[in-house]
């Protein structure tokens, strides 16, 4: 998963969680977070800013808000080797959030899918995930491209990868797969893609059988995204690694 991403979720849990713990009593439960991270060749090496937009009480002031989230939810939180003297806080940037929730925005816009997925470090088709069932391609499909992009990596064919694959209405197989391991892959592209078709089915029934997508375990997707959640597998079966041994066979 992307570190911003990853971070991001970070700082929403601690905030989530203190709020929860009754550690201040002015804080609300909207909130949101960024982190900005500055990378060199492919790898995240500081923090550049931080943001988190958290609602409160309308007594509280703005320093008691800035000193509590920079002290206690973003120092505690976010790895100190990354944060710098020029690393820049920005704590409710736009002033007072006082009114939050539904009531400060109104109407139903959808999920944001791209919080949803990867904070815009993978490319994406467009389709929601969240309001749609199983057998729907924009949101079983999407839980497959990570099964089978997280099984590439773990099984040592690459230590990045990206799969897209597309398909018509009414017509089971995808009309294209493609792998990309952006130059990283132990063998060629090609026959990560063949041993790809092999081990697994992307037909949407046989997604669904095999991600066991039937049940009621989509509450746990609600928030902080869909993916890069391994504390419950048998509910999140998409970051499950159990095709790794099925993959190197097939490249052999």
């Amino acid at each position: 998963m992307p570190a911003p991403v990853m971070f991001a979720h970070r700082l929403g849990r601690e905030l989530a969680r203190v709020r929860k713990a009754g550690k201040v009593a002015w804080l609300r439960p909207d909130a949101k977070t960024q982190v900005s991270v500055q990378y060199e060749n492919g790898k995240p090496v500081r923090i550049v800013n931080v943001v988190v937009s958290t609602q409160h009480t309308p007594d509280v002031k703005h320093k008691e808000i800035m000193d509590f989230i920079i002290k206690e939810i973003i120092l505690k939180v976010l790895p100190a080797a990354m944060l710098d003297k020029k690393t820049q806080f920005l704590i409710n940037p736009t002033g007072r959030f006082v009114v939050g929730g539904p009531q400060g925005d109104t109407g139903l816009t959808g999920r944001k899918i791209i919080v949803d997925s990867y904070g815009g470090m993978g490319r994406h088709g467009g389709g929601a995930f969240s309001g749609k069932d199983p057998s729907k391609v924009d949101r079983s499909a999407a839980y497959m491209g990570r099964y089978v992009a997280k099984n590439i990596v773990a099984a040592g064919l690459a230590t990045r990868a990206e799969i897209q694959f597309a398909y018509a209405i009414g017509y089971p197989d995808p009309v294209s797969v493609c792998i990309d391991t952006f130059g990283t892959g132990t063998v060629s592209d090609e026959k990560i893609e063949q041993a790809v078709r092999q081990v697994f089915s992307f037909k949407p029934a046989a997604i669904v059988e095999q991600l066991n997508l039937l049940r009621p375990v989509y509450s746990k997707t609600t928030n902080y995204g869909h993916f890069g959640k391994i504390d419950d597998l048998s509910s999140i079966t998409w970051e499950k690694t159990d095709k790794t041994a099925a993959l190197k066979k097939a490249v052999k």
